[in-house]
Order: structure tokens, then C-alpha cells, then sequence
């Protein structure tokens, strides 16, 4: 098991330890003592779980202060450019992204920290998604970024004629003029 630093202060991957034979495989997606012997210690509340079809784009979505999540995401089923967006303003890599393939195949997590905007679109046939938030859902504390805000630049590996986003994502505000109390 691995836990690999990005560029974003705070954001991982975790690559699980895998065992594959002839029937199939077995890794332990999620381990308390694990994480804490890397420094991590999270007490996850809730698992959300999603499919989405080929070209579905979900976010960019963040919950405000005092109820911010973090999120661990990994791919049930299908493959995934999971992006996430450093919002805190006084971070240095304030308004950076990066982006991973998550996949049912390559096992890897994203563990994404309170204080970053988060989202992904679906590149396989359809998607399973899972993740774990520390935190519950509030809705009055929901917030969120439009995907294609012009001063990020998000590179969302499709062109955007093909990308599929809620209404409710579509109407979301730029980054300038995105709620951000981090």
C-alpha cells in the first residue's frame, strides 16, 4: 500500500495492495490502522456512491466551513479524470489543479482534504463512483465552481460539445465569484 504526495499540499493517491489470481482479486479498499500509520487520521461519516454515462461531468463541489468534507473517491466500475482544485486562498498552489485517471483497473484513491474543489467526468461507457466523506451532507453549506471556468482552465480531456453537466452545474459561478470561507 502506497500513499503518493501530488503537487496540491495535502491532495494523495493511494494505491492499495492488490492480490490477483485465477479467480479474480482482493485488496482492502479502506483500513483505519493503515491510514493512520501514514499519518492520516479521518473519521468517515458517509459514503456516497454514483453511475454516470460516458461524457457525464460532476462538480466542481466543495461544502463551506464549518461543514467541509474530505473525501477519499475511487472507481467501482469504469475510468474517470477525477480533478481537484486548491480553493484556499492562502495555500501555494492556490487555484491549481491536477487531474487523475481513476479506474476500476489501475485501484488508485484520491484522498482530497477540506479546502479544494472537487470533480470528475466519466471517460469509459459509464462509471461507478464511491467516496467516503468525513463530514455529512449540508445543503445549506454546498458550494461549487463551473467546470469551464476561463482563469482555470481545466483541461477535461473531451470537448465540451460532448460533455454532459447537470442544470445545476451549469449555473454554478465562476471562481471569482464562487462562496469560499477557507
Amino acid at each position: 500500500m502506497s500513499f503518493v504526495t501530488t503537487e496540491l499540499e495535502g491532495v494523495f493517491i493511494y494505491s492499495p495492495t492488490v492480490f490477483k489470481d485465477e479467480r479474480g482479486y482482493f485488496f482492502e479498499s479502506y483500513n483505519q490502522k493503515v491510514f493512520e500509520h501514514g499519518g492520516f487520521n479521518f473519521n468517515f461519516v458517509q459514503d456516497n456512491q454514483s453511475r454516470s454515462k460516458h461524457g457525464v461531468l460532476r462538480g466542481l463541489h466543495y461544502q463551506l466551513n464549518p461543514n467541509a468534507q474530505t473525501k477519499m473517491v475511487r472507481v467501482l466500475n469504469g475510468s474517470i479524470l477525477d480533478v481537484v482544485v486548491d480553493i484556499r486562498p492562502n495555500s501555494k498552489t492556490y487555484k491549481k489543479w491536477i487531474s487523475i485517471e481513476l479506474s476500476s483497473n489501475n485501484f488508485k484513491q484520491i484522498l482530497i482534504p477540506k479546502g479544494f474543489a472537487h470533480g470528475f467526468i466519466v471517460v469509459s461507457d459509464e462509471a461507478d463512483v464511491i467516496y467516503k466523506c468525513e463530514g455529512f451532507y449540508d445543503k445549506s453549506s454546498e458550494a461549487g465552481i463551473r467546470f469551464d471556468d476561463p482563469e482555470l482552465n481545466i483541461d477535461w480531456g473531451m470537448d465540451k460539445k460532448d460533455i454532459i453537466v447537470s442544470d445545476k452545474d451549469a449555473k454554478l459561478p465562476f471562481f471569482k465569484a464562487a462562496a469560499n470561507n477557507f
